[in-house]
């Protein structure tokens, strides 16, 4: 099912995305492949347990449950999991907009990396609410020595830089306790990244972006949304409702228990009453020799609707916030839905009647290599696979980094064999002093070449 696990076992260079939901916590390993595309080693999925509505309310299940998928998704590729980019949701996640400028020392010297790394390290140290923690920095449109509207202002010469930002903030505690589960479990937390983000990855196409258009992920617990307009995030909100408040509703309503519910839901529920004859009707066998209970297709999607409508009208009221009636934010590409809650039958017509702006259901295909499981394609998984996107993006970002490093290091080395290190000092007074071990390695070589003189 899995190809060219032995290639990656040899390079080294797989990811893995953990997506630690209300109702179940996938861990999935893959790497890019030659044609840019994602290909999956490995997938292992368990029941979550100790997870309320995106926030871990036990420790100890949590773990047991990541632990449980890891070894799946170990004994599915033949690899082993070290390092998780993790997602997060919950409803203590807020976001914010926030401008903020750096002064250049040297307006003459082009605008680089540094220096928006510079500008974004500055927003990162905004004093926020007690128990609040900065978990994205996200810019949106830089300016340059007052010059409005420039999305890459890398190359470009100026004084001043400065940015508005979409900034993304989540309880401290809640962010330590993902971060205890997936120490505990004995994996590194290569990055955390916030879910609707991850799921928008994987199913949003960037002509989407560009045009504008509303991501809302239905998981278990809550209902994600993610606004994105000129290829730029715009707005992310987290609404503390999912999929398990419907089977709930279910429950109560047609007195059975989660079980049932759940199966009947997935099954026979839709989210359009008028779809349903009257006569209609399922029977659920009772519980210990009592007799079945039958209850009508009509009564059931009656159910979900109006939970659904509710979840939706919240969705709507955020979208409309951003501003979606104006011509200027008008999100032209309409809604995508994802996520488990998407597979609802008739969902994506009666959010078309809700909202009036077109819609689709989004699937995590369009990354994936040709040859990928048909079950990873799914919109269950979006946040998933949008997460191992992140984590192969990390890897490749770490990769660059260290052959930068080592690419520096070999020249200074060589100066150093060269005895030109003078040179090189007063050559690059601009660089940051750095102590890596090849620094430190090539100082001892020069104190063992001057004793040697």
């Amino acid at each position: 099912m899995y190809q060219n696990i032995d290639k990656a076992m040899e390079q080294g260079n797989y990811s893995v995305g953990l997506d630690i939901g209300t109702t179940k916590i996938v861990a999935i390993i893959g790497k890019k492949n030659e044609y840019g595309k994602i290909e999956i080693l490995g997938i292992g999925k368990s029941k979550s347990l100790g997870v309320h509505r995106g926030v871990v309310n036990n420790i100890t299940q949590t773990i047991q449950s990541i632990q449980q998928a890891v070894e799946e998704a170990e004994m599915s590729s033949g690899l082993k999991i070290n390092s998780v980019v993790v997602g997060i949701a919950g409803q203590h996640i807020r976001s914010l907009q926030h401008s903020d400028y750096i002064t250049r020392k040297d307006s003459e010297e082009v605008i680089g990396e540094d220096d928006l790394d510079t500008l974004c390290n500055q927003v990162h140290k905004l004093i926020m609410l007690p128990g609040e923690e900065i978990i994205h920095v996200l810019p949106q449109e830089y300016k340059v020595d007052g010059q409005a509207e420039i999305k890459e202002p890398i190359g470009m010469y100026g004084g001043r830089l400065e940015a508005n930002f979409h900034v993304v903030v989540g309880q401290v505690s809640s962010i330590k306790n993902v971060g205890r589960c997936i120490k505990s479990a004995g994996l590194d937390l290569g990055n955390i990244t916030l879910e609707p983000l991850a799921s928008s990855d994987a199913v949003l196409s960037q002509e989407e972006k560009e045009a504008g258009v509303a991501l809302i992920d239905i998981g278990g617990g809550t209902t994600d949304l993610a606004i994105f307009k000129d290829g730029i995030i715009r707005h992310t909100a987290v609404i503390p409702f999912g999929g398990g408040v419907i089977t709930e509703d279910i429950k109560e309503g047609c007195s059975i228990i989660e079980k049932q519910a759940e199966l009947l839901k997935v099954k026979f529920g839709s989210a359009w009453p008028g779809e349903n004859k009257d006569n209609e009707i399922v029977s659920i066998p009772g519980l210990r020799g009592r007799e079945p209970k039958e209850i009508t297709l009509k009564n059931l999607s009656k159910i979900i609707h109006a939970r659904v409508v509710e979840i939706i009208e919240q969705v709507y009221v955020e979208i409309k916030n951003y501003g979606h009636d104006e011509q200027k934010k008008k999100l032209i590409a309409g809604i995508v839905l994802t996520g488990g809650g998407s597979q609802l039958k008739h969902l994506k017509q009666l959010v078309e009647y809700i909202t009036g702006m077109d819609t689709r259901i989004g699937y995590p295909n369009e990354h994936l290599a040709g040859d990928s499981d048909e079950e990873v394609a799914s919109p269950l998984y979006a946040t998933a696979v949008g997460l191992l996107m992140n984590a192969v993006k990390e890897e490749a970002k770490q990769q660059k980094a260290v052959e930068k490093q080592e690419n520096v290091d070999e020249l200074e080395v060589e100066a150093v064999l060269a005895g030109e290190e003078g040179e090189i000092n007063t050559g690059n007074s601009a660089r940051k002093e750095r102590k890596s071990v090849f620094d430190k390695w090539s100082e001892k070589l020069k104190d063992f070449l001057d004793n040697a003189e």
